[in-house]
This record gives C-alpha cells, sequence and structure tokens, in this order.
C-alpha cells in the first residue's frame, strides 16, 4: 500500500509559477512510475504528466508542454511538478499518483492504471 500526500498548491497570477511536491510512504517508491493529474471543476480528471521510475522517460500533456516539468528524487520519495507560465486554464486540483509498471505503457494517461492516489491540492490562477 503506497500513501501520497500533495502539497505546493496555492494562489498564483497568471504567468507565476508554483513546484507540488508528493511525498510517498509504503511500498517501494523507485520501482512504480508517478503521474501527475488534474481536475477541474466538472471536468473529468486530465492526464498532465508521467515520469517512470527511473526517470529515464517523461511524458507530457500538450496543453502543458515546455511549460511543466515532472521530476522525482527516489531517496526522497518524492516526486515534482514544476508549473511555470500559468495559465488560468490551469486552475485545478492536481493529484498525483502512482502505478506499479514502472517503465513504458502505452496507455500512460489513463487513470486507471494508476493503483494508488494522493487526496490533491488546489491551484488557482487567476487573470
Amino acid at each position: 500500500q503506497v500513501h501520497l500526500v500533495e502539497s505546493g498548491g496555492g494562489l498564483v497570477q497568471a504567468g507565476g509559477s508554483l513546484r507540488l511536491s508528493c511525498a510517498a510512504s509504503g511500498g517501494t517508491f523507485s520501482t512504480y512510475a508517478m503521474g501527475w493529474f488534474r481536475q477541474a471543476p466538472g471536468r473529468q480528471r486530465d492526464f498532465v504528466a508521467r515520469i517512470s521510475s527511473l526517470s529515464r522517460t517523461t511524458y507530457y500533456s500538450d496543453s502543458v508542454k515546455g511549460r511543466f516539468t515532472i521530476s522525482r528524487d527516489n531517496t526522497k520519495n518524492t516526486v515534482y511538478l514544476q508549473m511555470n507560465s500559468l495559465k488560468p486554464e490551469d486552475t485545478a486540483v492536481y493529484y498525483c499518483a502512482a502505478d506499479p509498471n514502472g517503465y513504458y505503457r502505452s496507455d500512460y494517461p489513463t487513470p486507471t492504471n494508476y493503483n494508488y492516489w494522493g487526496q490533491g491540492t488546489q491551484v488557482t490562477v487567476s487573470s
């Protein structure tokens, strides 16, 4: 059982930056691929980014590519999401999630591939 706790959300003006963190406990963090998803009110949960277990590969949604960076520190059991050039449409609750398949899967944006989820952290971008 993996327990995930996100932090770092908040209110920021458009064009600003935030860094989200997700601390994991339980399980073997270094064997899991980690993902970030987000969910705005009235919308489905959308894929944002994914990083493989040993940081060899990363994937991003088109909407955040070039602005967001996912990274992880397996010595600290933590995954990060650096968000730059934030836009009002980035406003959402952001969730981290763990996939026991630590390497490549073609359907990586699918939420059901991730067995463990954090409680979420709110990010609000004002215009």
